[in-house]
């Protein structure tokens, strides 16, 4: 009788998360519109869904190369680039981002940009090289996931307007563009060779500290000048062409935008110091040394996303 009577106020305490269904409800702690943070439940359906179309992308690319299918796999890889590019903004344009959107996106990048690319590009031109070819392909994919890794924990610090080390979703068309292009060419040592440093390089520029422009500020619901609306049409007729090899020239031409800033930079803080009589030895870290703390101000590394 005493079980029975405590059976209703144990119920009672019971919290709500211990009584819910086997299947997790997700519950996070978000701030409301008057300021105040409140527990939100559930999760916002559209931007996970386009996430999902992403992550799907990238999952059938790695299975279009297992298949010997490199052409749909590298057009798999570049609908995953759609996609990545169209969740956030999305979020952002209908107010429904969340910390949950953030981390599934970032789970799906390093799917569809980090081990997608480095599969499919070992199987189609870095077998080959034997032990070479996989460990060039899994330092891509390490270092895509150390680029994710370092982005999420500068998403609320860093400058929004700059990437900090090549964008995973840019790399991955570097490769997937190579693959595209060369998806019928009989592989040779030669061509194994250049597909593994091509793969090195990209691997490594995600992780390095040259900066590239994000395009996040570009403001899509703002009226732009009638050029604009011509050169984006240009750009699509030249992408109509040949598509894998004129996708591969703009992100070699974006790739290299960031190593050849730096350069400029460099020079130009050296060309300074000589005109202001500084010893040129010194020159370089003095004017990086001034400088540094105007860009530490704005974040701890003036870059963001790869998403």
């Amino acid at each position: 009788m005493s079980d029975n009577k405590g059976a209703p106020e144990f119920e009672g305490a019971r919290s709500e998360e211990e009584i819910r269904l086997p299947v997790d409800e997700h519950i996070e702690e978000e701030v409301s519109a008057s300021g105040k943070r409140v527990r939100a439940k559930g999760v916002y359906l559209l931007p996970n869904l386009i996430t999902t179309g992403a992550l799907f992308s990238g999952f059938y690319a790695i299975i279009a190369g297992m298949n010997g299918n490199f052409e749909a796999a590298a057009i798999a890889i570049f609908a995953a680039m759609i996609l990545d590019g169209l969740d956030g903004r999305v979020a952002r344009l209908t107010d429904t981002q969340s910390a949950f959107g953030v981390q599934f996106d970032s789970l799906s990048d390093m799917v569809s940009f980090g081990l997608a690319p480095a599969l499919v590009v070992f199987s189609w031109g870095l077998g080959p090289l034997g032990k070479l070819g996989w460990a060039a392909a899994f330092l891509y994919a390490a270092c895509a996931a150390l680029r994710l890794a370092r982005f999420n924990t500068q998403v609320d610090t860093v400058d929004k307007g700059v990437f900090i080390g090549l964008a995973s979703p840019t790399a991955a068309a570097i490769v997937a563009s190579m693959v595209w292009a060369g998806y019928d060419a009989e592989i040779g040592t030669g061509l194994a060779i250049v597909a593994a440093l091509v793969t090195i390089a990209a691997g490594l520029l995600m992780v390095s500290n040259f900066h590239y422009t994000s395009f996040k500020k570009l403001d899509f619901k703002g009226r732009v000048p009638f050029v604009m609306m011509l050169a984006i049409i240009l750009i699509f007729s030249l992408v109509t062409i040949d598509p894998p090899r004129v996708l591969l020239f703009i992100a070699v031409v974006y790739t290299f935008s960031g190593p050849v800033t730096w350069v400029w930079q460099r020079l130009r803080v050296r060309r300074a110091a000589i005109s202001a009589g500084v010893p040129v030895e010194g020159a370089g870290a003095g004017a990086e040394d001034s400088a540094e703390p105007e860009t530490a101000e704005k974040s701890p590394e003036a870059g963001a996303k790869d998403k």
